[in-house]
């Protein structure tokens, strides 16, 4: 039987006692309680997070294995290089932070996740992430297509630590591109993790894998204990971190 949130004083329980392999649901740690900032930001902090369907209580999840996108362990491949090539060459094509986040995120919550039929971005959740967006815990990294929004990726900072929760494209490789330029933003300000919470097979491709709840809570916690990122800027040279550079943009890059 898992605890239920009756009220904003009810911690969290320790995410030991989540549901464990087996399980009708693995990794579910408690339900109900509100999607307040305050709740929000005590759950990342523990590696937790709401996932949950309309009609439901808010279910908050910490599943092990973790999938995380390690950014030194990014994978880059040709064809992925090939469409930054093109990408940074393009006048009008552009990488921007928190320019829209409200139609990031509401683009998220129309696309499916792998293997699923419908969202799980509920519109109590949109409004609640838009809510921590404001008080500046929640970036939108977003590609821009001739001042159009081609697509995107919303997540959660705290200290030096990403928690990755969507993304959509509307162009080939939009979404992708937003991927890579948030690896080159965390490589440049010494974020080390990208929490991805659970595994597919497109993150896996793109070199995310899964840690063991244990040591994922160990790096969480190292990278809590650090300043947190105050320049949420997005400059075109942070594109080095790929072997990119606005002096050979024009050049594809090979293999």
């Amino acid at each position: 039987m898992i605890p239920w949130l009756r009220g904003p004083q009810d911690p969290l329980p320790d995410t030991r006692r989540a549901l464990g392999p087996g399980s009708e649901a693995p990794g579910l740690l408690a339900a109900g309680g509100e999607l307040t900032p305050q709740r929000l930001a005590e759950a990342y902090s523990k590696g937790v997070f709401p996932w949950y369907s309309e009609g439901q209580p808010v279910l908050w999840w910490s599943p092990d294995p973790r999938m995380v996108l390690l950014t030194d362990e990014f994978r880059l491949k040709r064809s992925l290089r090939k469409s930054i090539a093109k990408f940074l060459r393009t006048p009008g094509y552009e990488v921007r932070i928190d320019h829209d986040f409200r139609r990031v995120i509401t683009a998220c919550a129309s696309t499916p996740r792998d293997g699923q039929d419908g969202t799980w971005i509920v519109p109590e959740m949109v409004e609640a992430y838009v809510a921590w967006h404001r008080l500046g815990t929640v970036h939108s990294v977003e590609t821009w297509v001739d001042g159009e929004l081609a697509g995107g990726l919303y997540g959660v900072s705290l200290g030096r630590m990403f928690f990755g929760e969507s993304m959509f494209s509307h162009h080939t490789d939009a979404s992708k591109i937003a991927l890579a330029a948030l690896v080159c933003f965390c490589r440049e300000h010494g974020v080390a993790m990208i929490d991805c919470q659970q595994r597919t097979g497109h993150l896996a491709s793109l070199g995310g894998r899964e840690l063991p709840r244990t040591e994922f809570e160990r790096r969480l916690s190292l990278a809590l204990g650090a300043e947190p990122i105050r320049d949420w800027t997005y400059d075109v040279s942070l594109w080095r971190h790929l072997g990119f550079s606005t002096g050979d943009a024009e050049q594809d890059p090979g293999p």
